[in-house]
């Protein structure tokens, strides 16, 4: 199977290289890195290309750099998505790793085997909070309410893409949307598989104060399209009994989120 893995960017830095070169030391060679770049100005680009040049002149022909205006990070990866041959597709965010060498590898032979699925998720490590995120094994409407998996966890297969991609009017929640949208509309069964698939930075465009509060709109009108009003209010209730607020506020903490996660993982090893 072929992963498209996909990284926007916009004068990103050194991040972009550090991103890439994670996918070009992959063991597993069935894969493209494409890399949709906003019209950077910081020379960026040009460093990767020279980089490529020098370090993976073998690789060279695997990873694709498109270069045209977008509107937004969701708009970009539309755009991205339209130049992908890859079976499934991977969102790399710059600045984001794969976590191993052998991600992808250790990615393509758990999926083996596992049919009737369009999604397959995975795990993150934080690195902000040094610990490894545990997705819930178990996606059901109430997981979909609450959280779903990490956008860097999740690899989507292509036939997701062919209808619609990502909703530009959610600046903040677009992925979300679109995991509820294949949930739901194209019961994708979402797959959880026990691999630890990348190094999230963290503090990035969601995690603003200003796009903290819109993201937190835009749930409400999401689970409002997608779920009944008596659903939706019984599982805020839920999330209250539950404490959600203290649990949000450990899990992000520095100090508390590592212990969190262990007992997150517990949990849902039992």
């Amino acid at each position: 199977m072929k992963f498209s893995v996909i990284t926007v960017c916009l004068n990103a830095g050194d991040l972009l290289w550090k991103t890439a070169e994670t996918v070009l030391n992959q063991t597993y060679t069935d894969w493209e890195l494409l890399i949709k770049d906003g019209g950077s100005e910081d020379g960026s680009v040009d460093r990767l290309r020279e980089k490529l040049a020098e370090f993976y002149p073998a690789l060279q022909d695997k990873v694709k750099i498109c270069t045209e205006p977008d509107k937004s990070i969701y708009d970009a990866m539309n755009q991205a998505v339209q130049h992908a041959s890859g079976e499934y597709f991977y969102f790399l965010n710059c600045g984001d790793l794969l976590y191993s060498a052998e991600a992808l590898a250790e990615l393509a032979e758990q999926m083996q085997d596992k049919t009737g699925a369009l999604i397959f998720y995975g795990d993150v490590y934080d690195k902000l909070r040094g610990s490894v995120v545990r997705s819930n094994p178990k996606i059901n409407d109430f997981a979909c309410y609450r959280h779903v998996p990490c956008h860097q966890a999740c690899v989507y297969h292509r036939e997701l893409f062919a209808e619609r991609g990502y909703l530009l009017e959610y600046r903040v929640r677009a992925d979300y949307e679109h995991f509820l949208w294949s949930y739901f509309v194209k019961k994708a069964n979402p797959t959880y598989l026990p691999v630890v698939l990348a190094e999230y930075e963290g503090g990035g465009f969601s995690e603003t104060e200003e796009n903290r509060a819109r993201s937190a709109r835009e749930h409400r009108q999401i689970v409002s399209h997608y779920m009944g009003k008596g659903q939706v209010l019984c599982y805020r209730l839920l999330m209250l009994l539950t404490l959600q607020p203290l649990r949000t506020f450990a899990a992000e903490n520095r100090v508390m989120g590592k212990w969190y996660q262990r007992l997150k993982r517990a949990i849902y090893d039992r």
